[in-house]
């Protein structure tokens, strides 16, 4: 036996948006001054007035407040003059239908789309607003925003005209004689209400209202326990744990955009109590008076949801950040530049992990800037939300950086090489970020990307020693195998390294909403000779700039799309639909290989080998040629390049000697990187499929074809004489860098992805 005070709702999926019939025909007999059914339906049957839907026939055909109204029998005019004419009073005199699309009922539920606010993913992109009236100077809706508690004026409205049926309740009085008032200034357009503080009148008066007004359809509040499904289904306990659980998970990833809003969240409040405590344990700053004549730079609070490889939010993150654009050159910070780490020197890593056949890790230095020294004297204010009470107007006096100061990244990374510098590791000669440590045959590698740390050894003794040295002098985090780093996530099993972006991939094909698209064997079409289309249609630049920078990030893990989309990058400053449709079409290529990735093997060697390319005028407007090359260590591709060429070649060969010049200086690098690591390599090969730039190379002649080229592409000359590179022939078939400078029909290109590595691993 269930109580009367029980109230019984019905599922979302079962409850139209759409107004009944009579609920349609009443709301236009309202709207239009409660003209006579009847006319009503025909205005509608034989489209007599723009936008005025086709009305059907109401039920009852009474209206209660007709009855009330008229019952003076005052006569009203017909709109339809006459029973056979199909043409209103108004199209009579004015030669055209009369347009009602606006009409709209006063007091009736609308949303105002909220283009102030810097909105997130899951804010709601329009405001609740009661409709009130008309602008007397232009084509917008004067709307009462429930939100802002402001009058606007704007025509981004849209109206919400599902009636309310009230048959034996009376609807709530919206505005009435009794409702408080508040003075608030109309501002045409503008969401925040602009209180009049000079003592004159304001413009207008509105009542507030109460925001937590129960739905129209509840008869009165209940108590949630009260509330129980519809009464002829069965319980669904599955569907109601799931809808919890999504709910739960739902208000946890919302990132708040305003401290007011984190300071109504517990997790967030923890989240900013623990960056708090984490500045006393790191000793960071000191309370003090505020100073007459010192710059005191602002804070502000971040406040970002961190994830896992997956994409699923791990953990709360505040971070209460200095405000560093108002910091003053030569007093606030001198110097400010601190190396990280290049996505090739995490490539290079892995591989020598497949050549030794270890694991490696990967931690996380937590607050890392808070335990960098300053050596200039800085001032913040207190943040906010967390003024002390008794000192409101001291500021705090910095001994340690804080995140949003142009010199805390430098003042972190010196703290931390110092650090690892007196505990016997060794920095890199060419990189900076990589810190090594021998001990006889045992190696132990280090490599920083400011506070992320990816470390592996022969050894695994030397890998927890490393892990409670850190420890010790800093907090840690995230401390395990490595899984996700710089947006790459890595896969290490028994036989070797998968990289992939997978997870990013697909969410990239989803936010350009071409997951439902046809895939597509290649990224680019070889018959398709892009070009800058002066006479093509143009396309919104911000759309094909985001495509552009979302695919540039993919190519981490993805060299076969760097070639088409290094091609398509060179027309965002005036993209048109043809460059568009080719860049869909490297998504769609994408969306059928979203799970590829690189495969490192650890059946490998350490020795370092190349391959250099050029399309020689492949560029139809300048006709610049395109320079590509791809870089191993033993079996595994470690770097790769596309890039067009700064000059004019004349020739093939000319091309072909360029793209070699560039190949030469990455290997040189990456010769260099290998000393550090302990493998000291002899003469380095690049492979080239044209002998007449191999010829060029070794034979330092000026003749008609060489005598013009610039004097920096020579060098290559030297290298070849001193036997530091040499340049060998290889066949067309098995030229790899082809996939990096042309478009490849769909066998060819397959067989190279191979080749370089691209592949599924499940």
């Amino acid at each position: 036996m269930r109580s009367s005070d029980n109230c019984y709702c019905l599922k979302a999926s079962i409850v139209s948006n759409h107004v009944s019939m009579d609920e349609q025909i009443e709301l236009w007999h309202e709207i239009l001054g409660h003209m006579n059914f009847r006319d009503l339906r025909t205005l509608g049957k034989f489209n007599c007035v723009r936008g005025l839907p086709k009305l059907g026939k109401k039920a009852n055909g009474i209206c209660g407040p007709c009855q009330q109204g008229k019952q003076t029998k005052a006569c009203t005019k017909r709109s339809v003059p006459k029973a056979r004419t199909r043409n209103t009073s108004y199209e009579l005199w004015k030669g055209k239908r009369p347009n009602v699309s606006y009409f709209h009922t006063f007091g009736r539920k609308c949303y105002i789309l909220n283009d102030r606010d810097q909105l997130g993913k899951f804010d709601a992109k329009s405001d609740e607003g009661i409709f009130i009236g008309y602008a007397s100077n232009s084509r917008a809706y004067r709307v009462f925003n429930l939100k802002t508690l402001s009058v606007m004026e704007s025509s981004n409205v849209v109206f919400d005209d599902t009636r309310l049926k009230s048959n034996d309740h009376e609807e709530k009085v919206i505005f009435s004689d009794d409702s408080p008032l508040e003075e608030v200034v109309v501002s045409p357009n503008v969401g925040t209400s602009n209180v009049n503080n000079d003592g004159t009148q304001p413009i207008d008066r509105v009542p507030l209202l109460d925001s937590k007004e129960p739905a129209p359809w509840v008869r009165k509040l209940h108590d949630k326990e009260d509330i129980i499904g519809e009464v002829n289904e069965g319980v669904r306990t599955r569907r109601q744990l799931a809808n919890l659980i999504s709910y739960t998970c739902y208000t946890s990833q919302i990132e708040p955009k305003k401290v007011e809003e984190a300071l109504n969240d517990e997790f967030w409040v923890l989240a900013m109590q623990e960056e708090l405590n984490q500045f006393e344990r790191n000793e960071v700053w000191t309370l003090v008076p505020r100073p007459k004549t010192t710059n005191v730079i602002g804070t502000k609070w971040i406040f970002r949801n961190k994830s896992d490889e997956d994409g699923n939010i791990v953990r709360n993150k505040a971070r209460l950040v200095a405000q560093g654009y108002s910091q003053i050159e030569g007093i606030d910070f001198e110097e400010t530049f601190a190396p990280v780490a290049r996505l090739e020197s995490i490539r290079l890593l892995l591989s020598i992990s497949c050549v030794h056949k270890f694991k490696l890790h990967q931690m996380d230095v937590k607050s890392a800037f808070l335990n960098g020294f300053l050596q200039e004297e800085v001032f913040v204010e207190q943040p906010k939300g967390f003024v002390d009470s008794h000192h409101p107007n001291h500021v705090y006096r910095l001994k340690k950086a804080l995140y949003g100061l142009k010199q805390a990244r430098r003042a972190w990374y010196e703290r931390l090489t110092q650090f690892l510098v007196d505990n016997n590791y060794t920095r890199g000669s060419v990189d900076k970020t990589l810190f090594i440590k021998r001990d006889n045959d045992e190696l132990f590698i280090a490599q920083i990307y400011v506070d992320d740390i990816v470390f592996g050894s022969t050894n695994n003794t030397k890998v927890q020693q490393f892990v409670d040295v850190m420890s010790l002098e800093f907090e840690m985090s995230l401390v395990g195998e490595l899984s996700y780093f710089l947006g790459l996530q890595i896969r290490q099993m028994h036989d070797g390294i998968f990289i992939t972006q997978a997870k990013y991939a697909k969410n990239l094909v989803k936010k350009f909403g071409l997951e439902k698209a046809k895939h597509c064997d290649t990224p680019m079409s070889t018959t398709l000779k892009l070009s800058k289309d002066a006479s093509g249609k143009s396309v919104e630049q911000t759309l094909y700039r985001g495509m552009i920078g979302s695919l540039l990030y993919l190519t981490a893990s993805r060299p076969d799309i760097s070639f088409s989309v290094g091609v398509c990058a060179r027309y965002q400053a005036d993209p048109k639909e043809s460059h568009l449709s080719s860049v869909k079409r490297i998504i769609r290529y994408v969306n059928g290989t979203s799970n590829y990735g690189i495969w490192y093997s650890f059946d490998t060697n350490a020795s370092l080998v190349g391959f250099s390319d050029a399309d020689w005028a492949g560029n139809c407007d300048d006709r610049k040629s395109t320079s590509g090359g791809c870089f191993f260590l033993g079996n595994n591709l470690v770097s790769w390049f596309c890039k067009k060429q700064n000059s004019i070649s004349l020739s093939t060969a000319e091309a072909e000697y360029i793209a070699a010049g560039s190949g030469c200086t990455q290997l040189l690098w990456m010769k260099q990187m290998l000393v550090d690591y302990g493998f000291n390599q002899g003469t380095l090969t690049l492979f080239c499929d044209n002998m007449s730039a191999i010829n060029i190379s070794k034979n330092p002649v000026q003749h008609s074809r060489t005598k013009h080229i610039d004097i920096r592409h020579h060098f290559i000359r030297e290298l070849v004489e001193n036997k530091c590179i040499v340049l060998e022939h290889v066949g067309t078939n098995d030229q790899l860098a082809d996939l990096f400078t042309k478009p490849l029909d769909a066998t060819r290109f397959k067989t190279l992805s191979r080749s370089i590595g691209i592949c599924l691993v499940e």
